[in-house]
């Protein structure tokens, strides 16, 4: 028994030994690497942190550091915090404080600075020496708040004009048109608003107003300007998450709000790379060991596969730390997938590989999840459409139908609902497709006006000239002597020379030799006559100048949904005889009518494209068949701003008619030319327009 006691002793003290040696050890190798002390000072112009440790470093600490906030960080492997607090306060030129932070085998020491600098660091004995380049000062701005111009002028000028536009990529313009370009313009950010003020400015009545721009579908929704003592203050109104800039051209101000759009796969939102600046100077380090760095620097969590391997070289400087990690990436051929704040990262074929295999057991559960039935009630849209464009694409086009392959729908014509029948997610995504299609049509008032103008102007100049001998009817000699008994008789016709001559008959009183009248014109007559022979001479001068203008105006409109086809028609139907093979007769009609035949076209920037045919038939002249169709057609496409009024055609015709009517040879003569023609000249002119206008109509108008 003592034998056993002594043997049980002996192992129990061999123990004690041993833990007290490992013990011994531990605090050894603690007490070799440990930080004491930390201070700083000011050496020849630069700052000195002086990190005094128990035992000399074998090498230089890796070390990183970033803009905002400004920092330096250095990272001390094996070496444990031994001055018995974290922080030290210096307070001195740059430098804030100084943070020394264990984590398990390793400390971080940050330095806390003012501003961004440059730093080297050295071994000095038991110590590292940490220099700081020295910092600049930059005087601070004088005004935060950009002045596109200094307002030079005294007098208080009006704005010109004020209008909204949708710029790209969704973004909204306000433009302003300046009195010049000496106008100062003062913008700043208040909350959620934009405030700009135009110095020494008035606005006119007819600007001071509250625009409403949210049907323009850009993150501005409204747009106030009024006065403000002796300036023009205006409150842009945004939502969302936006950014602005602005911009001055001569006399032309734009505002420019731009929206923002959220990524949830971007490690930091925004265009380009947003993260915190950091420098990386490193050799032949693990991609792991980097990793590990950059995930101590941002708030993310990093999860590395085992897959990935070897080193980097790498000094980046003042780099943004998304940036940084996309180029460690890059250089390693490895993929990210970010859920939430955790980073998984891992060669690009194992992330795909994995994706892959993530589908294709989504596809195989919707193959097994039961089906739900669920009914939806159709308020603006057709059911029966609806259900139609849910099952669009068929088996051999899967890609394009909404609903799984096992998912169908069904309408219900009378009561206008829709019943689908499919997993639980498909009917989710139906939910979200019937909620944006099934809203109510916005409408357009289309309004035409047709004019068609004349101008006639008419001038006639005509005359009748005649005479007649009586002589033979009174008892003496008819006609005038020539030679002996040779006497020549004058008359209009064969019988009136016969009767003037005394041959027999009745002198015709009313016969001219010149015969060129004016109709329905004004007449003058002269009668040269010697009573004692009974011979006269007769003479009539007509004249006529008309002058005439006419116009009518046809003002159609219809107002019809977006999209959506309209006619409206109003004429007359005109009869005509129709002959069929048999010789038989029937009457047939033809229309002669106004119509304007629309189809409107609402573009996102609130702009209305329309698809026009317009028709202005008259009745015409007459024939033995019937009414002939004076026809006016013009069928376009047009694109017009909401309210805006737009010349889409017009048709102007001239005809000019010259006509002279005369005596052979005493036409011709100078002067008493005059008394054996007749003279007119017509010209007529005709004009139509048609002038389109239409108007998006309100929910409350429409009503």
């Amino acid at each position: 028994m003592n034998k056993q006691n002594f043997e049980m002793a002996k192992r129990i003290w061999q123990r004690i030994f041993i833990a007290a040696s490992l013990t011994v050890l531990a605090l050894g190798a603690q007490a070799q690497s440990a930080i004491e002390a930390v201070s700083g000072s000011i050496q020849g112009g630069s700052e000195v942190v002086k990190i005094d440790l128990t035992q000399p470093l074998a090498a230089i600490p890796t070390g990183f550091s970033i803009q905002s906030p400004a920092r330096i960080a250095l990272d001390f492997p094996g070496v444990s915090n031994a001055m018995g607090r974290s922080t030290v306060e210096i307070n001195q030129g740059n430098l804030k404080s100084v943070s020394v932070v264990q984590a398990g085998e390793r400390t971080r020491v940050v330095l806390n600075l003012k501003q961004a600098t440059t730093y080297k660091a050295q071994l000095q004995g038991k110590s590292l020496l940490v220099v700081m380049d020295t910092v600049v000062a930059v005087a601070p701005s004088v005004s935060a708040t950009p002045v596109f111009a200094e307002n030079r002028s005294r007098d208080t000028l009006p704005l010109k004009d004020l209008d909204f536009r949708r710029g790209d990529e969704g973004a909204g313009r306000v433009v302003v048109a300046l009195p010049n370009n000496q106008v100062g313009v003062d913008i700043r950010q208040q909350g959620q608003t934009l405030v700009v003020e135009f110095m020494k400015t008035t606005l006119p009545e007819g600007m001071r107003r509250r625009l409403d721009v949210t049907d323009f579908g850009t993150p501005v929704q409204n747009v106030t300007t009024f006065q403000a003592g002796d300036r023009v203050r205006m409150v842009i109104e945004p939502k969302g998450n936006w950014v602005h800039s602005a911009y001055q051209t001569d006399d032309q101000f734009v505002v420019e709000v731009k929206p923002v759009k959220i990524d949830p796969g971007k490690l930091t939102q925004g265009p380009g790379y947003n993260g915190q600046k950091l420098s990386l100077n490193f050799q032949n380090i693990e991609v792991r060991s980097l990793l590990q760095v950059i995930a101590d620097f941002t708030n993310f969590n990093i999860i590395t596969s085992d897959s990935v391997t070897g080193s980097v070289t790498l000094r980046l400087q003042d780099v943004p730390w998304d940036q940084a990690l996309d180029i460690i990436l890059q250089a390693k051929g490895l993929g990210m997938r970010k859920t939430g704040n955790v980073l998984w990262i891992a060669p690009r074929d194992e992330i795909n590989a994995k994706e892959k295999l993530e589908l294709e057991s989504v596809t195989a559960l919707q193959g097994l999840e039961p089906l739900r039935t669920q009914s939806f009630q159709m308020n603006y849209t057709k059911a029966a459409e609806v259900a139609a464009q849910l099952a669009a694409g068929g088996s051999g086009a899967n890609s394009a139908r909404i609903l799984s392959p096992r998912g169908s729908a069904i309408s219900e014509a009378r009561t206008n609902q829709l019943f689908v029948t499919d997993i639980a997610s498909k009917l989710e995504q139906v939910q979200q497709l019937i909620a944006k299609i099934d809203i109510p049509v916005r409408q357009v008032m289309i309004e035409a006006r047709i004019v068609e103008a004349s101008d006639t102007f008419n001038k006639a100049l005509g005359v009748r000239l005649g005479g007649f001998d009586q002589r033979a009817q009174k008892g003496g000699d008819g006609g005038y002597g020539i030679s002996g008994d040779n006497r020549v008789a004058f008359g209009t016709s064969y019988s009136n020379v016969v009767a003037s001559s005394g041959a027999g008959g009745t002198v015709d009183t009313s016969s001219n030799f010149v015969n060129f009248p004016v109709l329905d014109g004004a007449s003058f007559a002269v009668s040269i006559f010697n009573s004692a022979a009974n011979r006269f001479l007769n003479l009539e001068l007509s004249a006529l100048e008309a002058d005439g203008k006419g116009k009518v105006v046809s003002s159609p409109r219809v107002i019809t949904a977006d999209q959506i086809q309209a006619v409206i028609e109003q004429g007359t139907e005109f009869p005509y005889q129709v002959a069929s093979s048999s010789g038989a007769t029937s009457i047939a009609f033809r229309k002669a009518s106004l119509k304007l035949e629309v189809t409107p076209q609402i573009t996102p920037e609130g702009n209305i494209i329309l698809n026009l045919d317009v028709n202005k038939d008259t009745r015409g002249i007459q024939t033995s068949a019937g009414y002939a169709i004076d026809t006016k057609h013009i069928k376009t496409q047009v694109l017009v701003e909401n309210g805006g009024t737009v010349v889409v055609g017009g048709i102007f015709t001239e005809d000019s008619v010259d006509s002279v009517d005369k005596v052979p040879l005493l036409g011709d003569l100078p002067g008493v030319g005059t008394l054996f023609k007749r003279t007119s000249r017509s010209s007529e002119k005709r004009e139509m327009l048609v002038f389109i206008t239409p108007k998006v109509v309100t929910d409350k108008a429409s009503r």
